[in-house]
């Protein structure tokens, strides 16, 4: 007897998107999305606006003087939390090389990988909702107006007030360690609900923060329904909800006018005849959601915004494939969920990004852990930049686009074809830099592995001395890495 999936067969499902038998045998795919429309179209059916953008960016701009004071290391950028947008030309070469590519005009990479305080792009808006709740607190018990100046929240007179109450979240781990670092700071009692996909060393970190880690042998959504029936009972609590946060999607929404002033400070520029296309490492969807929006903002139909994931953990790919958005699961398609890139192992999608963005996002393509460790290692080799291996599924698509038949379609689609060799294409580096040295050089050695095993056959007695030398160059390369360049 067939299984049924949200009322119809697999071979139903099966008929009406064909695609679907290469995502459910875990294969790299490429999809353009069918609901994909202009900009002018697409925001009228949007209920969130720039105004609220701008407002959380003043917020931000607000708490400069604490995170100056709390975080000496956001000094350097006067307390605005922002990653470097840099050209990767040695990657690009190889990109072109391995993959034969034929990726013409300009590869940034944009380095959330750099982000203070959290090290990732979660920094953006973990950190930001953790300081709205804290303000509105603060105001509404007479402790802070808007005209003072925010540095004097660093103090044990704040954090007092702030202990008697608590903040809970799930995560796989880089948003509770966004959220953790940031509400332990404060003063919050932070409690992060972690899924069995959670670094031991992320864990480690928390707790060494001060904040109480709860851990699962369950995926995401297990965690995240967890920390909201605990938020439940205390009224004193508040959930995080990585699902459906507009504050999250705000607090990422204003990259995109950082980004904006960085492009145009090394003088790229992005019009009709020069378009950016940005590639977004997607988990639940928050993340990548906020940065479309802010992107499409400001941009318009010049920026094309495609999110990446998983092969094992496509749960964005599948709610809008389908329609059926937080409705449908991978383990719904007999898909395990299990994935190296940590941040990304998410079975259900955000219902809020999937509707509110569904007539914004360009497609959506899958990348396999495999792909992820070498190119991991392709980064290292070429540009030392040392990244964890979720935030190389945004490195795979400028070759997925450019290779793949709906890639080319998209670019044809959209009467592209000319004005590539004038494009940008942007990767988001979305995390790596708190990664353990012991850890980055585990990556490290994996990928080579798997590089080994793609182009050799080997004896056994060449193996055990190419083990040693393997070992060998991932310490000199993390060593380069984690001293700024030099030995």
């Amino acid at each position: 007897m067939n299984k049924m999936i949200h009322g119809k067969t697999l071979e139903e499902w099966l008929a009406m998107y064909p695609m679907l038998e290469e995502v459910i045998d875990a294969k790299e795919v490429f999809w353009n999305n069918p609901s994909y429309t202009s900009y002018q179209e697409a925001i009228q059916n949007i209920r969130i606006s720039e105004d609220e953008v701008r407002d959380a960016a003043a917020r931000l701009e607000r708490f400069a003087p604490y995170l100056m004071e709390a975080f000496p290391e956001t000094s350097k950028n006067r307390g605005v939390i922002e990653s470097p947008l840099i050209e990767v030309p040695s990657m690009h070469a190889d990109l072109n090389n391995s993959y034969k590519a034929q990726l013409t005009g300009k590869l940034l990479l944009k380095c959330d990988n750099q982000l203070a305080i959290s090290g990732s792009i979660k920094a953006r808006g973990g950190i930001y909702e953790v300081l709205k709740h804290s303000e509105t607190l603060a105001i509404e018990n007479y402790l802070l107006t808007l005209e003072d100046d925010y540095a004097m929240m660093n103090s044990d007179r704040f954090r007092e007030f702030y202990s008697q109450y608590s903040i809970a979240v799930g995560s796989t781990g880089n948003l509770g360690l966004s959220i953790g670092i940031m509400g332990a700071q404060i003063g919050f009692q932070v409690f992060v609900h972690m899924s069995a996909d959670a670094k031991q060393w992320k864990k480690d970190l928390l707790r060494d923060k001060g904040v109480t880690v709860i851990e699962y042998d369950a995926d995401y959504s297990q965690a995240v329904a967890a920390g909201r029936k605990q938020a439940e009972s205390n009224a004193k609590m508040f959930f995080i909800d990585d699902e459906n946060s507009k504050d999250l999607f705000l607090g990422y929404a204003v990259a995109a006018y950082r980004l904006q002033e960085q492009l145009k400070d090394k003088g790229y520029l992005v019009d009709h005849d020069h378009p950016l296309f940005a590639y977004l490492p997607c988990g639940v969807g928050g993340g990548p959601g906020g940065i479309a929006f802010g992107l499409k903002l400001i941009f318009g139909d010049d920026v094309h915004c495609f999110f990446a994931e998983p092969t094992h953990s496509p749960c964005m790919l599948l709610g809008l494939l389908t329609g059926l958005h937080e409705q449908v699961s991978v383990q719904d398609f007999n898909l395990d969920n299990i994935t190296a890139a940590d941040g990304l192992a998410v079975g259900r999608p955000s219902g809020f990004i999937g509707r509110t963005l569904e007539q914004m996002i360009s497609g959506v393509y899958t990348v396999t852990d495999e792909k992820l460790f070498l190119l991991l290692k392709k980064l290292v080799d070429t540009e030392n930049i040392s990244l964890e291996p979720s935030a190389l599924t945004g490195l795979a698509g400028p070759t997925m686009l450019l290779r793949s038949k709906m890639g080319q379609e998209y670019i044809a689609q959209h009467n592209l074809q000319e004005k590539m060799h004038q494009a940008i294409h942007l990767p988001w580096a979305t995390g790596g830099n708190m990664v353990p040295f012991e850890v980055m050089e585990e990556y490290y050695t994996n990928a080579s592995k798997i590089q080994r095993k793609l182009n050799f056959k080997r004896d056994d007695s060449t193996s055990d001395s190419n083990e040693k030398q393997c070992s060998v160059k991932a310490k000199y390369y993390i060593m380069v890495l984690f001293n700024g360049g030099a030995l």
